[in-house]
């Protein structure tokens, strides 16, 4: 064999070697971290940590308000377990503080009394971050926004699945067991729903739709009940028609999504529409300004 032969087989070798101890570091650590949903159950309300209600009161977040109603319901629909009152009252002090920090170092800059590098940017950034806390709204929108697309389509798979076994005499509980792999991001709801089921399946349906906390989540668990309780065509007909309406809900999303991409690449075309007027035309247009100025003195 020659040495070009001996380098390539060593080679070889080696990527195989390579490709094995990968594939089974990457395999332990799946069993490692795979979450087991079998005898997993949700522990809230087991330990109440309640919030200080003179930390509440001192940024007024202990009262009902409409910026207090909007952080719940965004934070629920962004699946965020905290506590809408603690996550207001910690905005305000993020805001607080920011602008506190991005001030001093503004003075500091100007004045020239701190001895610190880079002053301006360090209250640029503070002054960036106490603008993003005070439009935190609009990144919260967003997220839940993603994830209850997210949440429609799987809710619709798991649907058009029970549509699938319409007729089987498989169990409610069985058959939405069969259902988990085919999700990801209710999974983890989904698997303490099926560990709840028997301890009591009304509050175990309650408490998915409060996990979850989107409108399809709730009209989902709505129609679980109905299933649990009679199931009859009349209840698969409905689901049905919930599976249509998600359909269309999803086209219209994603064609809002077109339209917006859209815009986007609109404005971006534009930007080397204006580079090219900066560079080559503005010159030409001050030179013929200055040469008219030249001409009428």
């Amino acid at each position: 064999m020659t040495d070009t032969g001996m380098i390539l087989y060593a080679w070889l070798w080696r990527l195989i070697q390579f490709a094995l101890g990968f594939a089974g570091i990457a395999a332990l650590l799946g069993a490692a971290l795979r979450q087991r949903y079998r005898w997993r159950i949700s522990r809230k309300g087991w330990r109440n940590r309640q919030v200080p209600i003179w930390f509440l009161k001192l940024w007024r977040a202990d009262r009902e308000s409409v910026a207090l109603q909007a952080r719940r319901v965004w934070l629920a629909g962004c699946g965020l377990g905290i506590d809408p009152r603690l996550y207001l009252a910690i905005r305000r002090v993020a805001i607080f503080v920011l602008a506190f920090i991005a001030l001093s170092l503004g003075a500091a800059e100007r004045g020239g009394g701190l001895a610190l590098s880079n002053r301006g940017a360090a209250a640029g950034i503070a002054a960036a971050l106490s603008a993003a806390a005070c439009f935190d709204g609009m990144m919260l929108n967003a997220l839940r926004r993603y994830r209850t697309d997210r949440i429609r389509r799987e809710i619709m798979t798991v649907a058009r699945q029970l549509l699938y076994y319409s007729g089987s005499r498989l169990h409610l509980h069985g058959k939405l067991l069969r259902m988990l792999p085919l999700t990801r991001i209710i999974r983890p709801e989904l698997g303490l729903l099926l560990n709840e089921w028997y301890h009591d399946p009304d509050r175990a349906l309650r408490r998915f739709r409060e996990r979850l906390g989107t409108e399809e989540a709730g009209s989902f668990a709505e129609s679980l009940r109905s299933l649990r309780l009679h199931e009859s065509g009349e209840v698969y007909d409905l689901l049905r028609a919930m599976v249509q309406e998600y359909k269309a809900r999803i086209e219209l999303a994603r064609e809002g999504r077109k339209e917006t991409a859209s815009y986007l690449l609109f404005v971006l075309a534009g930007v080397p529409i204006l580079y090219t007027f900066q560079v080559f035309l503005y010159p030409w247009v001050q030179e013929a300004a200055n040469l008219f100025d030249a001409l009428n003195p």
